[in-house]
């Protein structure tokens, strides 16, 4: 393409990002500069002992705590969470942890306009995204938000080193899923190319190096910067088939969000591979492979991640069911979204099928 013939829109979104050793050490700093004086410090139960840490570090600007985020966002846990709010008398929210807290974070600032400090442990991304995703009754509703864009992120590559590296590598697979849609999104632009395709470069090279010492901290920083600049591409690009699919299912199933990312991601991009050659010839350029889809699978493996659907729950029934609430409301997408070929999307993501070459 020449550059007289470029033509697109690019909307940069405010957010204040801090990336480095102990950066959530600034947390006080950073509320004080949002003049935060009550802030409520959000995790799951399994962090509740880190965001006890982070409450004495906002000296005296902590108003509680509350451990109880959950996966995809139920709204029973996010009204448990504004009678928090309220009775505290809260002005702004701390959230640490991985998307599930940070969903929390965004459901609280959706209904009260409160700002946001985002310090996260896991490379999801969603802390650089308007997009918010809430389940009720089954059924997961995603909308987009400048209400929910946190303020301020501190990227603090030392909470990352304990990660497990299952968890590490389905979460820095969800990261590159985000940016693999951005590389075809009808939306995006050569400046969210290059940001996607410099993010799965990062979290590829640092995987395996992860897979050999999960305390490699060249690699944690590298992974860190892959997810902060996959979370800016999927916040400036609208959705496609492989997001749709992640929704429907964790809605319906109550799936492990990473890990059904990690499970979905080839499958979703051998489905539009003939309609995307430009987005597939950079992710192999990224990814240092002539196959892309069937490298990103291999190297799923590579991190013992789970290679099926069936694997992390979703009962082989439930294939229809999530075939036609996919079809119900769609995301744009390259390629067509038919019934017959979706079904058989599934069916080899539920059996674990290895995605053909192009």
């Amino acid at each position: 393409m020449s550059m007289r013939s470029l033509s697109f829109i690019h909307q940069s979104l405010p957010a204040r990002v801090v990336l480095g050793r102990r950066a959530s050490d600034t947390v006080d700093s950073e509320a004080d500069q949002l003049g935060l004086r009550r802030a409520l410090v959000l995790s799951t139960p399994g962090h509740a002992g880190l965001a006890q840490t982070v409450a004495r570090r906002l000296a005296g600007r902590a108003a509680g705590v509350f451990s109880g985020a959950q996966m995809h966002t139920p709204l029973n846990v996010t009204q448990a969470a504004l009678d928090q709010v309220r009775s505290l008398n809260v002005d702004g929210i701390v959230s640490v942890g991985g998307g599930s807290t940070i969903g929390l974070g965004k459901a609280i600032a959706l209904r009260t306009d409160l700002p946001q400090i985002v310090i996260p442990t896991t490379y999801a991304g969603s802390e650089m995204t308007p997009l918010i995703g809430e389940t009720a009754d089954g059924v997961k509703h995603t909308r987009r938000s400048l209400k929910v864009l946190p303020e301020v992120v501190l990227y603090d590559v030392e909470l990352t080193l304990s990660l497990p590296i299952a968890t590490t590598a389905a979460s820095a697979l969800n990261a590159i899923a985000h940016a693999a849609e951005a590389l075809y999104a009808p939306d995006g632009n050569p400046a969210v190319s290059l940001m996607a395709a410099e993010g799965v470069r990062a979290l590829v090279e640092a995987l395996p190096r992860l897979v050999q010492d999960t305390r490699d901290l060249d690699a944690r920083s590298s992974a860190l910067y892959g997810a902060w600049l996959c979370g800016a591409c999927l916040g400036a690009c609208t959705m496609g088939l492989h997001h749709k699919l992640c929704h429907t299912l964790g809605g319906l199933f109550d799936l492990p969000h990473a890990q059904m990312h990690a499970v979905l991601l080839p499958h979703a991009l051998a489905y539009n591979a003939e309609h995307i050659p430009d987005a597939l010839q950079r992710l192999a350029r990224a990814i240092g492979a002539a196959d892309p889809i069937k490298a990103l699978q291999r190297l799923s493996a590579l991190c013992g991640l789970p290679s099926s659907l069936d694997e992390i729950g979703m009962p082989e029934a439930g294939i229809d069911p999530a075939m036609q609430l996919a079809l119900a409301d769609p995301y744009r997408n390259p390629r067509p979204v038919e019934g017959p070929a979706l079904t058989e999307l599934l069916q080899r993501a539920w059996s674990g099928a290895e995605v053909e070459s192009r």
